[in-house]
């Protein structure tokens, strides 16, 4: 099974996706978070942190960060366990720093996310049901 984490970084009422790029083995030409798997070693918020920072450029203030859930998807050895943080606040502006695995990032209004082609249909009802105030 692959452990792996991911951020919703959410402004205003919006989150930042990434989409991962056409060509990914897993997962191509959806909207997804950014985020990625656990080094050995690391607790799942310093995955986070890092893999944010990686993928975005930012840096996650720890303490604004919160445990919205879990989802899973596929089976057997290609069985994943998605970790999912809700990211309150952050130093730096987003920008795309993995363009191999993401051919763009959008803020995408939290009430708008059922319109979109996502890796986990069930993101947008974990990400409503966060009753925590957002930046902005």
């Amino acid at each position: 099974m692959h452990v792996v984490v991911c951020g919703a970084l959410v402004e205003n009422g919006a989150v930042l996706l990434v989409h991962r790029s056409p060509t990914r083995r897993a997962y191509p030409d959806l909207w997804d978070l950014p985020g990625g798997h656990l080094e050995a070693g690391e607790s799942k918020l310093q995955a986070l942190a890092r893999e944010i920072h990686e993928e975005l450029g930012v840096h996650i203030v720890a303490e604004s960060s919160s445990r919205l859930g879990d989802l899973h998807a596929g089976s057997g050895q290609d069985a994943v366990h998605v970790s999912v943080w809700h990211i309150r606040d952050w130093v730096g502006p987003p920008t795309n720093r993995a363009p191999e695995e993401h051919d763009d990032i959008a803020w995408v209004e939290i009430s708008e996310l059922g319109g979109l082609p996502l890796v986990f249909g069930a993101l947008p009802a974990l990400l409503r049901s966060s009753a925590a105030p957002t930046r902005g």
